[in-house]
């Protein structure tokens, strides 16, 4: 048996009646309804629902369903990246199973799903083994500790980059990630820190004047005014 194309995607019924053969390309099936049992290279197995198994080229195998019968979505393909795939179960099985059957739908109405079955071949190699996650390479910003800097240096005139050297970031790089991980700009973000310090300060029972001094604010009349709209 030879395959067409590089990549034919079917639908198949396979019954009680036994069959055995060997080919020159991948078999993909998946699972859609009851359970086929397939022996590749006497090493036996069953691809039920959800279920799914590579046979590469030149693998003998031989098969049969039992009961109703079983139906498989069926990829022959010489595409050579689905070797990583022939000895191990698929990585993204849920996306794999609910692909599978979207494209089952598709055979049987290919006039209108002629897009999705010319990609079919590529999603279903992408769907059992997913790229891992991107992972975040970028420096943590410890926030808490930032923050503790900050509120010991209230008299000092802080800017966007004196908060970037301590979190070793540049200031395009530290405005970005505040507004990313804050969801402000940085001096938003700082100011809001000010005002709440100065908030805890007043609410533990220290006079305007002293706690205006503690925050770096200007006067006790600034710290006042940013209180009342912080209130309103």
């Amino acid at each position: 048996m030879h395959a067409p194309a590089p990549h034919t995607l079917s639908l198949r019924d396979y019954g009680t009646s036994r069959g055995s053969h060997a080919h020159d390309h991948f078999q993909v099936l998946i699972g859609l309804d009851g359970v086929l049992e397939i022996e590749v290279e006497g090493r036996g197995a069953g691809i039920g629902v959800g279920e799914a198994q590579v046979v590469a080229p030149g693998d003998r195998h031989d098969f049969a369903a039992h009961g109703h019968g079983s139906v498989c979505l069926v990829l022959d393909t010489t595409h050579a990246p689905w070797a990583r795939c022939a000895e191990r179960a698929p990585a993204g099985a849920p996306q794999l199973h609910a692909l599978a059957r979207y494209l089952a739908h598709c055979l049987k109405q290919p006039a209108q799903s002629a897009l999705a079955l010319q990609h079919g071949p590529a999603l279903l190699l992408e769907a059992w083994n997913p790229a891992p996650p991107a992972v975040d390479r970028r420096r943590r910003i410890d926030w808490q500790a930032l923050a503790a800097w900050a509120r010991a240096r209230w008299h000092e005139p802080l800017t966007v980059a004196d908060l970037a050297a301590v979190a070793c970031l540049s200031a395009s790089q530290f405005a970005q990630r505040c507004r990313d991980e804050q969801g402000m700009g940085a001096m938003h973000w700082l100011r809001r820190l000010r005002l709440a310090h100065a908030r805890e300060l007043r609410l533990e029972g220290m006079g305007v004047a002293e706690t205006a001094r503690r925050t770096g604010y200007r006067s006790p009349s600034a710290l006042t005014a940013a209180l009342r709209r912080l209130d309103s």
